[in-house]
């Protein structure tokens, strides 16, 4: 498959998450909703992410498959019924949601981002609000 693709050859290397998500941002945003739903699908790139134990990237790739498919009024694929309710241990919250709260020493920033956060990535622990507005 191409680079640029966030769907990766089955050789594809771990990167940081914050990377991760901006690509399949990009991704989304290149593609348009429908034909990322399609591609994701296709490529069943959630599964090969949980097998490898990649559970932060596979959670994510449902997360926003089910969100965009939500939005869209697309049905939720039944394939990934069983990892719906699973969830990371700890939550991911954004890096610049962090490093407020590590810079004015308080949990003000993360007690905010969980109110503005999309559902479908709290379902998983993960603290995502804007997928629309990559740079």
């Amino acid at each position: 498959m191409k680079e640029d693709n966030v769907i990766e050859s089955t050789n594809e290397k771990r990167c940081d998450f914050e990377l991760f998500k901006s690509n399949v941002c990009h991704r989304l945003r290149s593609l348009g909703d429908r034909n990322f739903i399609v591609e994701v699908l296709k490529s069943d790139i959630i599964s090969v992410y949980y097998s490898r134990q990649w559970y932060a990237e596979a959670f994510y790739m449902l997360a926003m498959l089910d969100y965009i498919s939500r939005i869209n009024d697309v049905p939720l694929c039944d394939k990934y019924h069983d990892m719906r309710t699973q969830k990371l241990q700890d939550v991911i919250y954004p890096a610049g949601i962090l490093v407020l709260d590590l810079v004015f020493k308080t949990d003000k920033y993360r007690k905010e981002s969980l109110q503005y956060a999309i559902p479908e990535f709290m379902r998983f622990n993960i603290v995502e609000a804007d997928i629309r507005d990559v740079v």
